[in-house]
């Protein structure tokens, strides 16, 4: 049991150590002599490969057969499918395995390799070759002689030389037999007679150890020479074929007189051992034999049986008399290590005595191995063509190295001579796989002239050596590589066309087609620029202008012309270099400039743009004035204009002169350009009232005036131009009644309403002319005298009226107090009336303070609280009220429409206070209210006009205004209310808030008013910031 189990373990062990070796073993049974393209077998499902689909192959699978070049295979094998068929070289065992008569000893041996290395094995494919009866047996010759003496006894066997049948098994020699001739010559004594000797002789078959036939003759009847000496027959062989082959041979039996006894060998079986390498002439064995006759019948005489081979009969000689055997030739140990020598002894009798020899040839190392290459990779004129691209174990051939001596002689070594990227990988027993054993590299080594060397163990050693070449296949492995990766180029501009710039070059590792290098300019390469494909030149074809584009930078390719093609990249950068072929060059032709003419002395007027499309020192540009010097001066290099003159818009209103542009290149260009400086007016001019020429005129309104008819008119001049002279009138005052309206173009003032009997009286208009200049308007006011009567039949009366009301604030409205005598008992009436409904107001109010006294206390705040809001007077009926406590009635409006007096009435009665508010919208605030540089005085104002800043300035009690704009004022604009200018404004009158009385019954006359807020001395005119 231990032993099957170590027998098992052992051929598990060899088993894995084949499968790791990536090789494998196969057996088929085959018939010789099969037709061509008979199917063998299948080695894809023989061997159960199945591919991984996880592994990519670098090729599809195959299968190729491995022989030896100049051997013709008997069996092919299809490359795609693995499919084994037979060619139509035909099988023959007896060819094929001479000499062998085992019949499961005849095989045929070749070697599959099964590609590509990713999946590679290498499969031995052992086939059994079946014998068929395909050679009849035969004789060694067609007459066979036998002697018999005479005397031989009844049952005697004498040898019968037997039949060779190439065929083994049921095919070889199965049967002998004697055949009846049809007749048969008769003949005396010493002739042949038409007895038959089937009678006389049997045949017997014994059958040897080895599985030989031999046939025997067997003596049936008692022989007399005298009555016939010779016996002619025929003997048959046949074989166990189906159908059986046979063949036939003469049988002739020679009746000879008494001999006796026979020759006795000493020993009948010998064995002895000789070496391989004995001289010819050296005794092998010496045979011994006696015969018990006496005289010429004991002469004994030895020879080899004409069965032995015939090898046998050319190696040994033996010596008919001693019965010494000698080497006749060399022999050969690998040639047949075993000779069979039957040797015969005869001492002439018809029966000779048998001996065997057996001579065992013993090895001497006298055979060099032998090295068999059988490729894989097909060779071309004997050299192996490998792609540098191999992959490693990448399988070349197969080696198979043999020894034909025996034991340690015959142990063979193989490796390869000195250090190369291949290796030899043992597969099966002498046989190694030549494979490569790291990545090949054309470039580095392009052939190989490997030694491969096979060395026996014996002593001493013999070695034998195979060269097999390899040449390294170029591939296309290496891309061409340019001699600078960056090439930098410097080109003057306006080159001719076709200049060469310069020449690009680059190598390939590579060779052959491999290493032909094509020139091509990159996709992004301007068409201004060729490459010549061959030689590498670049060349500009056409001129280069470096303002257009002072910089290229473009790829150029190396492309080699192998399958697939590799190509490399390099980038081109071509700086263009400036000449000065440009003129400095004005962004206009002609520059206007627009100066306002209070710019001061060296400030900036404008800036000459110069540019200059070269570069450096060429497009250093250098600016000059070439006229007009003396009055404006420029810097050079920024183009700065400044004057160096103060302008006057009325003295000049503009100034032209040329400006030179020089750049710096060695050839200097220059250009020029007009510069004109246009003085653009400055709103600094405050419109000045023509018409009335003074604020002490007035004008007669007749009371039988239509509404819309124009009662007088105003008209102010502007010594601006443009936005800054048109100028625009209004009423800001005095017109509380809204009888008057102006147009504000025309200036023209008409009747808006008929004239009442109220109406009658002086009229005080305060107009605002003010232009419509920018960023800051500016105006003037001017009073206006309008006296609504029928007729002036007193003038002194109105100048003093006008006089007076140039002494009354601009704030104050003047007319109010001022009845006609046609209304004054009217007006006396309706005070009573009204004095008397407040007494019985008043009364009830306090009766009912009284009764009410519990009630909560907020009611008389409220009340005490109540304030009246003076309005202007209605335009509807337009009737007088009395003022209560004989005081006139506050003024209604300060600037008509815009302006609201809100009367709050302390707890003291006594006492009263007026907080104004004016609410001004912001049209009519941004159009009066403007910045003024009051340290000027208007030089149209007479010295002798009065100051009406005084009233602004008076002691009189005086309402206080805020002025609130509707809309929100922007954050740091301060508005001003400006004092009214000397001359050609108004003249007030006295306060209507002021105590007056006259002692005159002419209204028209000129009546005492003690006036508060008088003049005072002449002061600095001053602005109100709210």
């Amino acid at each position: 049991m231990d032993l099957l189990s170590g027998t098992y373990l052992l051929a598990v062990l060899l088993a894995c150590i084949v499968f790791q070796s990536g090789a494998q073993e196969k057996n088929y049974t085959v018939r010789e002599e099969l037709p061509e393209n008979v199917l063998i077998g299948n080695l894809l499902k023989d061997l159960n490969l199945t591919l991984d689909p996880d592994v990519p192959l670098s090729s599809p699978l195959q299968f190729k057969l491995v022989y030896k070049t100049g051997d013709v295979p008997l069996v092919r094998v299809e490359e795609n499918t693995g499919e084994i068929f037979t060619t139509a070289n035909r099988i023959d065992r007896e060819k094929l395995c001479s000499g062998i008569f085992s019949e499961n000893r005849c095989f045929y041996e070749v070697e599959v390799a099964v590609l590509p290395d990713e999946v590679f094995r290498l499969v031995k494919i052992r086939f059994l070759i079946e014998d068929i009866n395909d050679n009849a047996p035969l004789f060694p010759s067609t007459v066979i002689n036998i002697s018999i003496p005479e005397n031989t006894a009844i049952n005697s066997r004498y040898s019968v030389p037997s039949a060779i049948d190439p065929d083994i098994g049921v095919n070889g020699i199965q049967h002998y037999e004697l055949l009846k001739p049809k007749t048969a010559p008769k003949r005396t004594f010493g002739s042949i007679t038409n007895d038959q000797g089937q009678n006389v002789f049997g045949l017997d078959i014994i059958e040897t150890p080895e599985g030989d036939k031999w046939p025997q003759l067997i003596v049936q009847q008692i022989l007399d020479r005298e009555q016939k000496d010779t016996y002619v027959m025929k003997i048959k062989v046949e074989d166990g074929g189906s159908p059986p082959r046979s063949s036939t041979a003469i049988l002739q039996v020679t009746v000879t007189d008494v001999n006796d006894n026979r020759p006795v060998f000493k020993e009948n079986d010998i064995e002895v051992s000789v070496p391989e390498n004995a001289p010819v002439g050296t005794s092998v064995s010496q045979l011994h034999a006696t015969d018990a006759d006496l005289g010429s019948n004991a002469q004994i005489h030895f020879y080899f049986s004409n069965q032995i081979s015939s090898l046998a009969k050319r190696l040994f000689a033996i010596d008919n008399t001693t019965g010494l055997i000698t080497i006749r030739e060399p022999l050969d140990r690998e040639e047949s290590p075993v000779h069979k020598l039957t040797v015969l002894a005869s001492d002439g009798s018809s029966t000779p005595s048998r001996a065997t020899v057996t001579v065992n040839v013993t090895d001497i190392n006298d055979n060099v191995p032998s090295i068999d290459t059988r490729y894989i990779i097909n060779p071309v004129n004997g050299t192996v063509l490998l792609s540098e691209k191999a992959p490693l174990n990448t399988k070349i051939a197969l080696i198979t190295v043999m020894d034909k001596d025996a034991d340690l002689n015959g142990k063979v070594t193989c490796f390869t001579d000195h250090d190369v990227p291949f290796r030899l990988k043992p597969v099966f027993d002498n046989q190694f796989l030549l494979e490569t054993a790291t990545f090949l590299d054309y470039e580095a080594t392009r052939e190989y002239a490997i030694k491969i060397v096979a060395s026996d163990s014996g002593k001493p050693p013999l070695n034998q050596s195979a060269m097999l070449l390899i040449k390294i296949k170029d591939e296309n492995d290496n891309a061409p590589v340019f001699t600078q990766p960056i090439i930098g180029l410097s080109i003057p501009e306006n080159n001719a066309p076709g200049t060469q710039l310069t020449k690009i070059s680059a190598t390939d590792a590579d060779s052959g087609r491999n290493a032909e290098i094509s020139y091509i300019l990159g996709s992004d390469a301007p068409p201004i620029f060729n490459l010549d494909r061959r030689t590498g030149i670049l060349t500009a074809v056409r001129k280069l202008d470096r303002e257009k584009q002072d910089r290229y930078s473009f790829t150029v390719l190396a492309k080699d012309n192998g399958m697939p093609p590799l190509q490399t990249n390099a980038t081109v950068t071509v700086s263009v270099l400036d000449q000065n072929d440009n003129s400095p060059a004005f962004t206009h032709n002609e520059y206007n400039f627009y100066v306002p003419e209070n710019l001061p002395m060296y400030g900036t007027v404008g800036l000459i743009t110069v540019t200059d499309a070269d570069s450096g020192e060429n497009a250093a540009v250098t600016l000059s004035i070439l006229n007009g010097r003396d009055n404006f001066i420029i810097d050079p290099l920024t183009g700065v204009i400044r004057p160096n003159i103060t302008f006057d818009r009325e003295q000049q209103g503009s100034y032209t002169f040329q400006v030179k542009a020089v750049d710096g290149g060695r050839l200097q260009r220059s250009s020029t350009a007009k510069v004109t400086i246009n003085v653009v007016d400055v709103n600094d001019n405050k419109p000045v009232f023509v018409i009335p020429a003074s604020n002490y005129s007035y004008e007669l309104v007749p009371t039988s005036a239509s509404p819309g008819s124009v009662v007088t008119k105003v008209f102010a001049v502007d010594n601006d131009t443009g936005m800054n002279a048109e100028l625009r009138y209004s009423i800001i005052g005095g017109n509380s009644r809204g009888l008057f309206t102006i147009d504000q173009l025309t200036g023209n003032i008409t009747l808006k309403e008929k004239v009442i009997t109220s109406d009658h009286g002086l009229h005080r208009l305060v107009i605002k002319v003010n232009d419509l200049g920018q960023p800051e308007s500016l105006y003037t006011i001017a009073l206006v005298h309008l006296f609504v009567n029928e007729t002036v039949t007193n003038s002194s009366y109105v100048q003093e009226l006008v006089r007076r009301n140039m002494e009354t604030p601009v704030g104050q409205n003047v007319g109010d107090g001022e009845i006609t005598p046609q209304t004054n008992d009217y007006v006396k009436i309706i005070i009573a009336i009204i004095a008397g409904t407040m007494t019985v107001i008043l009364v009830i109010f306090v009766t009912a303070l009284v009764r009410c006294r519990q009630t909560p206390r907020h009611k008389v705040v409220q009340k005490n609280k109540q304030s009246g809001e003076w309005v202007s007077p209605n335009q509807e009926n337009r009737q007088i009220k009395k003022k209560k406590k004989k005081k006139k009635r506050s003024p209604k409006s300060l600037l008509l429409n815009f302006v609201t007096i809100e009367e709050s009435k302390p707890d003291d009665p006594g006492h009263e206070h007026i907080n104004g508010t004016l609410d001004i919208p912001v049209e009519l605030e941004e159009q009066t209210m403007g910045k003024y540089n009051w340290a000027t005085t208007p030089t149209t104002f007479k010295p002798d006009s009065p100051d009406l800043a005084k009233h602004y300035k008076s002691a009189s009690p005086q309402p206080t205004f805020q002025i609130k704009p509707e809309t929100p004022v922007p954050p740091k604009k301060h508005h001003v209310i400006q004092e009214l200018p000397l001359d050609n404004t108004f003249v007030v009158g006295c306060d209507s808030l002021s105590k007056c009385s006259s002692g005159s019954s002419d209204p028209y006359s000129v009546s005492e008013c003690s006036c508060q807020g008088g003049f005072k001395t002449p002061g600095p005119i001053h602005t109100r910031q709210l």
